[in-house]
């Protein structure tokens, strides 16, 4: 079995080849791109950029996870991110779109919205009283829900084993829930509780999260360990970095890779994948791009 759309829209196989999942930021203050789409014709038309460069799946957001960021009010993330999804919906009837929320009632409503998949930013951290998990409307709908690692960790903590042994106790908490398997992805959390040191031991060795048997999503673009190990502080010029993470983390088994710059990266994946291949790389039909493994 693979992963399934709760609307019953096909979900691009991510056993087949390495997916690129697309960034829409509908905030005014992400670190790379915050007030550039907040209009929902103009996110549209960006979405449409975005899957014409590549992109297999669509990443919405209306509330900025940077470091130091203001927490946003459910009911304004609503607001900002449901007029957008509506309008990429209407343009993209039948792109998979993913909305990065951690609010219940956000996400409840993105998925009555046409969203399909759920990126939980604090789907494998401490529980938190005032934040309902979103295993309830995971299992109620089916909708894949995207586990994602966020926790601080003390500058001297080991990153293995212990990012692999909370997200199988996450997992394990999920299927309980009623939660099908098939349905759950992990993310390392890369830039998120961790020092530069711990983000790229954590993408450095990937497959300890891959072992666990579920696909991985790997999100380091434009982050600012990136910035840091290229002394580079514009995210904006971090593509270099951008690329290596990306080649890295599929050799290491990652099966989607989110990313702002979908056009520089989607080839990037494809080649990568190709020599994680190696000899089982087969060409795909005349004039398509994608590459399978077989």
């Amino acid at each position: 079995m693979s992963w399934k759309s709760p609307h019953g829209r096909p979900l691009p196989d991510w056993k087949s080849r390495v997916l690129v999942m697309g960034i829409l930021n509908l905030t005014p203050d992400s670190f790379s791109d915050g007030g550039r789409w907040t209009d929902p014709e103009g996110a549209a038309e960006r979405a449409a950029e975005l899957v014409a460069a590549g992109a297999d799946v669509l990443d919405l957001g209306a509330e900025s996870t940077r470091p130091g960021a203001t927490p946003v009010d459910p009911r304004e993330e609503a607001d900002r991110l449901l007029p957008a999804l509506r309008a990429v919906r209407a343009r993209l009837p039948a792109i998979p779109i993913s909305v990065d929320t951690r609010h219940l009632a956000v996400a409840e409503a993105a998925l009555g919205a046409g969203g399909d998949i759920l990126n939980d930013i604090q789907g494998i951290a401490p529980a938190d009283p005032s934040r309902p998990s979103l295993a309830p409307l995971a299992a109620a709908t089916g909708a894949p829900w995207i586990l994602m690692h966020n926790r601080a960790m003390a500058p001297g903590e080991a990153v293995w084993p212990t990012v692999a042994d909370e997200a199988a106790r996450a997992v394990e908490a999920a299927e309980k829930a009623g939660v099908r398997r098939d349905q759950l992805w992990l993310d390392p959390g890369f830039g998120f509780g961790k020092t530069p040191a711990q983000n790229l031991e954590l993408a450095g060795r990937l497959s300890n999260l891959v072992r666990l048997g579920l696909p991985v999503l790997l999100g380091t673009s434009r982050k600012s360990t990136l910035g840091k190990v290229l002394g580079e502080p514009d995210p904006l010029r971090r593509l270099p970095g951008d690329a290596a993470c990306a080649a890295w983390g599929v050799a290491e088994g990652a099966s989607m890779l989110r990313v702002h710059d979908v056009a520089a990266l989607a080839p990037v994946a494809r080649m990568a994948e190709a020599l994680r291949a190696g000899r089982a790389w087969s060409e795909g039909p005349p004039g398509c791009p994608t590459r399978i493994r077989t």
